[in-house]
């Protein structure tokens, strides 16, 4: 049998079991190695979009796999009336994280098994406050379990489900004004992404994050950042709010989120509470059956453990300036935005999604979220020769799914 007819086979049991939340499967994925994977039918792709910014250190880093196999060989799982080591040292390192320059604030960590449970615990935390006003901002995405959607801003997303929990207030992204606004005395929290990534890594005023903190201040609201797709290491800092400026100095967050790199591919989420905001959250007010479990905590050591042997912040900021760099030469492509190795583009004209089908037939997985525009989000083990190889090949990407330069102000159907 061929590997094609092994590939529809798979779609075809796909079709029949699994519920179609996602529509059918772009490939039927066997395995990986590094920043690549290969399908069924023996295809070899450079995976620039790591399962969505999850696979940190690619796939089949021996460091991973031998954490979670020693730990998984002598404790797989405790209930929420015991603890383990790797909890708890987990929980110091991520505080540590959070807190780089040592400022001592306490904090305490709640922990899940992925970004939308973590933004889910953020969200009852709030209502501790005794408040229930929360502004969110335009673009973002929170997650799709119902408190987490009420928080996002996508109306396709929202509109089947509504009416949904709490009393949200969106305002755009980056506009100091609109949310100076929008919060008031009753505001709970303003939850903001230090770059919004689904709605294809949108950067914002370098001066917002500190100006956000200014606001929730005064009117006594907390600071929520969700790091779920930007933190651990993904923008060539341990988190992305560490590059704004002032930020530190006013305090810093009250509460961050974060996920998907946390464990390298193993599920994991945390919602990290700091100052008083650590101890909102008491008995019987939350809980969960496998958050903090010691496999994912083992897994979540040694990706941290890694990022800092490997030196791969340093990796990360100088690789993602090349592939930014290379990407924005192309005059098809008008902007490119980003930090470390999320980085977003927009092409001159609609057809982001011809782009990612033919990127994916010559190899190569990239993300488009938007009518015109492209996310990568590659594992941050991506190589040089990696990059390269990626850049050598845009150009015929683009002029066979848009076409060439001279022709590239027409709009270009999906």
């Amino acid at each position: 049998m061929s590997g094609h007819q092994v590939s529809d086979q798979w779609r075809a049991r796909y079709a029949g079991s699994l519920m179609n939340t996602f529509g059918p499967p772009k490939l039927v994925l066997e395995r990986g190695a590094g920043a690549r994977v290969w399908d069924t039918d023996g295809n070899e792709y450079l995976d620039l979009l790591g399962g969505i910014a999850v696979n940190a250190l690619g796939h089949g880093h021996p460091a991973l796999v031998e954490a979670v196999t020693r730990q998984l060989s002598t404790l797989g799982h405790v209930s929420n009336f015991f603890t383990t080591g790797p909890q708890v040292e987990l929980a110091e390192k991520l505080l540590a994280l959070v807190d780089p320059a040592g400022r001592g604030t306490p904090g305490k960590v709640f922990f899940t098994n992925s970004g939308t449970e973590a933004n889910e615990a953020g969200f009852k935390l709030t209502r501790r406050t005794g408040r229930t006003h929360v502004v969110v901002a335009e673009g973002g995405f929170h997650g799709r379990t119902m408190g987490a959607l009420a928080l996002t801003s996508k109306e396709a997303y929202r509109a089947p489900f509504e009416p949904l929990p709490g009393e949200v207030t969106f305002v755009p992204y980056g506009d100091a004004d609109a949310l100076a606004a929008a919060v008031t005395d009753r505001t709970a929290a303003v939850l903001l992404e230090p770059v919004q990534g689904e709605a294809g890594v949108v950067v914002p005023p370098a001066d917002y994050l500190a100006t956000a903190r200014r606001i929730a201040t005064e009117h006594g609201a907390l600071l929520w950042l969700d790091e779920v797709q930007t933190g651990m290491g993904r923008t060539g800092r341990w988190f992305a709010h560490h590059a704004a400026p002032g930020l530190a100095e006013l305090g810093g967050p009250d509460l961050v989120t974060v996920a998907k790199g946390l464990g390298g591919g193993f599920p994991i989420g945390a919602l990290v509470g700091l100052g008083d905001a650590a101890d909102l959250l008491q008995p019987g007010n939350h809980g969960t059956t496998f958050g903090g479990n010691p496999v994912a905590c083992a897994a979540a050591l040694a990706v941290v453990a890694t990022i800092e042997s490997e030196g791969l912040l340093e990796h990360v900021t100088v690789l993602g300036r090349r592939l930014r760099d290379g990407l924005a030469a192309d005059p098809r492509v008008s902007e490119v935005r980003g930090e470390g190795l999320l980085v977003g583009l927009d092409l001159v004209a609609d057809g982001s999604a011809a782009v990612a089908e033919v990127a994916q037939a010559r190899g190569f997985i990239v993300n488009n979220p938007t009518p015109r525009r492209i996310r990568l989000a590659p594992p941050l083990v991506l190589s040089a020769a990696d990059v390269e190889e990626f850049l050598a090949a845009w150009p015929a990407i683009l002029d066979e799914a848009i076409g060439s330069a001279s022709g590239a102000s027409g709009s270009v159907g999906e």
